[in-house]
């Protein structure tokens, strides 16, 4: 199943729907992992054909260990998605990235336990590269949209993704910041391992909406939705110009991440295996 779509939203708190799109129509996708989180949306933007999947599913059903990650990038890779921009939430562990500041990370540290993180199980192994988990390229282009809007936006920084669904106590919070990371959040991790896995450019919009308790505020979910809310019409803004701007060509190392990474024999992958990742790896194993 492919219906040439490019690029794909990833709704987070406070983005449950898109209003970007034109001649929408809801798709219902089957996945070896099971249905992702909610009908996929797609639509068109200008001349881009562009879906959208609200994370945690309609009304916030999924905590962020029950997201169906896999679900969620099998079924985009399925309709030919070839970058994906997350808007996530997030909490801040540095005085300078203020709430309602806009954030673009280059850097992941996983601090979850009881997640799925790969595709690849069942009979075939893949060691892939994960040293820069975000699409240089698409982060490059979400900065200079946001900033040549005049946005508070922030580039760079490590986001720790913690387990959840409970916030941090304050001993956490305060051994995060000690060892540098920048903002906290409980679900770009699998999300990006996945899609580098799926071969997608992966990019995140987070949007700062508390300090997390180092600074002995307490956090609660109400705050946090009122303030992801408060950018909902920013990070809307920012995501339709991005759209205008991306290339029709990638460069970065991002669609080749399986390329050599492959590590079982091909004669030995069983076929069912072989025929259920398919869409993932068909193309190294017909060469």
């Amino acid at each position: 199943m492919c219906d040439n779509v490019d690029i794909a939203i990833i709704g987070g708190s406070g983005i449950y729907d898109v209003d970007l799109l034109d001649r929408v129509k809801e798709l219902d996708i089957d996945t070896p992992f099971g249905k992702p989180s909610d009908t996929i949306t797609v639509g068109e933007h200008g001349d881009t054909k562009v879906s959208f999947l609200p994370r945690h599913g309609p009304g916030h059903r999924y905590s962020p260990s029950e997201v169906p990650y896999r679900a969620n990038i099998f079924a985009l890779k399925k309709l030919g998605v070839k970058r994906i921009i997350s808007v996530s939430a997030v909490g801040s562990l540095r005085e300078d990235y203020a709430p309602l500041d806009i954030v673009v990370p280059d850097q992941l540290y996983d601090h979850t336990r009881l997640r799925k993180n790969t595709f690849f199980e069942d009979g075939i192994v893949v060691h892939m590269g994960f040293a820069d988990p975000f699409c240089p390229e698409m982060s490059r282009l979400v900065v200079d949209v946001a900033s040549s809007k005049g946005y508070s936006i922030k580039e760079g920084g490590t986001y720790i993704c913690m387990e959840g669904p409970q916030f941090s106590t304050r001993a956490e919070s305060l051994v995060y910041q000690k060892l540098g990371f920048d903002i906290i959040g409980m679900t770009a991790i699998p999300e990006a391992k996945l899609a580098r896995e799926a071969e997608i450019c992966y990019s995140m919009i987070a949007t700062v909406t508390d300090y997390d308790v180092w600074k002995d505020e307490d956090v609660t979910i109400e705050a946090i939705i009122e303030n992801a809310m408060k950018n909902e019409v920013a990070v809307k803004d920012v995501i339709s110009s991005v759209i205008k701007k991306i290339p029709s060509q990638r460069y970065c190392s991002c669609k080749d991440a399986l390329n050599g990474a492959i590590t079982t024999e091909s004669s030995m992958i069983p076929d069912e295996t072989l025929k259920r990742l398919h869409p993932l790896i068909g193309r190294y194993m017909e060469q």
